[in-house]
């Protein structure tokens, strides 16, 4: 059974991402845009629309032509959107990074993207200059101070954009990088259109945003969440935008009170910290009206105690990066809202449940894997065809890994998964990636990596691992987090005589992963 959409289809507009963006940037004006939540640095609308026209038509001087790659490697900083979606006004493809990401993982994210330029901030440039080198990558930019880099202030002066033509459905605007179901990282290709139609999507169904609202930008921006629902959804609304470089409470909530911050888009470990942390009291947050939670699940009563100590709603959204990202959300309207679901299928998009074990679509409150088919689904992944063809169906269904169910009234629910990805404080970890490193130490001989619940964090790496050599536990956990950026690190490692596999040898991780829940409750 296919469940619909009960908003009604929208007209998608056939424009390019900035087009969309900033079409209403001169009526605001004077407005504050972007605003560092730290230094009380602001770009108004005026002075972002200018500097994003600067931008493009600067890296375009530059060599910059239609379909080439930028990768954008930086903090949450009101300078994001001038490189964003100057490169898009230029016809170029964005590839963003975890600033959290070693020179060896930066370098993979630019090689594999094939990134003509960079663009990051100083106190990045120790990892982002030997990764760019070694990725081919032609020239970096630098957003503040910096030695071995092109001054981004550089980008800056007066130029006009190139007359460049974009077709919406085809051509690429970002590439995020995703693991998907399984494996490594892959350059998630999103187009034009795909952005364009989750903007119109999402405000189609029952997101109220009102240009006089505050919002936080603390998610960040190099993630589909953050990139859309904020830095493009929000621009194009009228908002005034609020950065965070790094999530610190008690930084978070000073800015939260002192610019009377009204709308707050989170994830779950933030929210248990709003709704349990007795710092929360200290601070005035009652210009705070809606908290969006995604990128997660949130549990019911997570989401009750947050509502009824802050006086706020709490609601709750799903997607993935490879749907651009929003698919699913609850309305705004409390009385609408079913705590515990990611809501209904936003305008133009299908949803199906479907059985794992025969791939027949089946009924209400029946548990299977959720399809979603709509204008917001990627066009694949980069040069991996197979994997492609393994999260994409011909007739255009998208399979997301997640394992849910439908109520009576439509709203969704998300109960488990099928892909191995693990979800540490919403950001996504591949466990493949984490074996890797750990099969390359010189006494392990086999490895096997699983997402290990817990209460703040929702789930971290756990590391089963058979040995050949001398190794303790905290040396093989140190050994790997010297490897990859901090929230990927191992954090539980439990050595064993043998990784169950199928006969084929894969790795039976549903065996581990469901031993690991069992263990927890215990």
């Amino acid at each position: 059974m296919v469940f619909k959409s009960p908003y009604a289809d929208v007209v998608i507009p056939d424009v390019g991402v900035p087009q969309m963006v900033y079409q209403h940037a001169l009526e605001y004006g004077e407005k504050p845009a972007m605003i560092d939540g730290v230094s009380g640095r602001t770009l108004t609308y005026r002075q972002l629309y200018g500097g994003v026209r600067r931008v493009a038509g600067n890296l375009a001087r530059r060599g910059l032509r239609k379909g080439d790659v930028v990768g954008i490697y930086s903090p949450n900083l009101p300078e994001y959107p001038l490189a964003y979606h100057g490169v898009a006004l230029a016809g170029g493809i964005v590839t963003t990074a975890n600033p959290l990401y070693t020179a060896e993982e930066l370098a993979y994210q630019l090689r594999d993207s094939n990134a003509k330029f960079l663009i990051t901030v100083g106190a990045l440039l120790e990892k982002a200059l030997p990764a760019a080198q070694d990725a081919g990558v032609q020239e970096v930019f630098v957003i503040g101070e910096g030695e071995g880099a092109t001054p981004f202030t550089e980008l800056l002066t007066e130029a006009e954009p190139p007359e460049v033509p974009i077709d919406p459905a085809e051509d690429l605007i970002v590439l995020p990088y995703s693991s998907g179901t399984t494996g490594l990282p892959k350059g998630v290709m999103l187009t034009h259109r795909n952005l364009v139609a989750n903007m119109v999507q999402v405000l189609a169904s029952g997101v109220n945003l009102q240009a006089d609202e505050r919002v936080i930008g603390v998610l960040p921006f190099y993630h589909i969440y953050g990139m859309l629902v904020i830095l493009n959804l929000c621009l194009y609304r009228g908002l005034t935008i609020v950065t965070m470089p790094r999530f610190d409470l008690e930084q978070f909530l000073k800015i939260m009170q002192d610019y009377q911050i009204t709308r707050a888009n989170l994830v779950p470990p933030i929210i248990l910290a709003l709704a349990k942390h007795p710092m929360v009291d200290h601070y005035d947050l009652s210009h705070l009206k809606i908290i969006m939670s995604g990128a997660a699940p949130l549990s019911a009563e997570l989401a009750k105690a947050c509502s009824e100590r802050l006086g706020c709603i709490v609601l709750q959204g799903y997607g993935l990066t490879e749907t651009s990202p929003v698919t699913h959300v609850n309305p705004e309207d409390p009385t609408r809202i079913k705590l515990g679901s990611v809501g209904v299928p936003i305008a133009n998009t299908e949803c199906a449940v479907v059985s794992l074990e025969t791939g027949n679509p089946l009924g209400t409150r029946e548990e299977g894997e959720i399809w979603i088919r709509g204008p917001q689904v990627m066009r694949g992944y980069l040069n991996n065809p197979e994997a492609t063809a393994q999260t994409l169906t011909p007739d255009g269904w998208l399979r997301t890994g997640d394992v849910g169910y439908v109520d009576e009234d439509g709203y969704f629910y998300i109960v488990d998964r099928v892909k191995e990805m693990i979800k540490y404080k919403g950001l996504q970890i591949a466990p493949a990636e984490l074996e890797a490193v750990l099969l390359t130490h010189p006494a392990v001989a086999d490895a096997a990596v699983v997402p290990s619940p817990d209460e703040e964090a929702g789930e971290v790496p756990k590391a089963f691992v058979v040995l050949k050599g001398q190794a303790t536990a905290e040396e093989l956990m140190d050994y790997v987090a010297a490897h990859v950026a901090p929230f990927k690190k191992i954090r539980r490692l439990e050595f064993v005589e043998q990784i169950p596999k199928s006969p084929s040898g894969k790795i039976l991780r549903r065996v581990l992963v469901q031993q690991e829940r069992e263990s927890r409750r215990t």
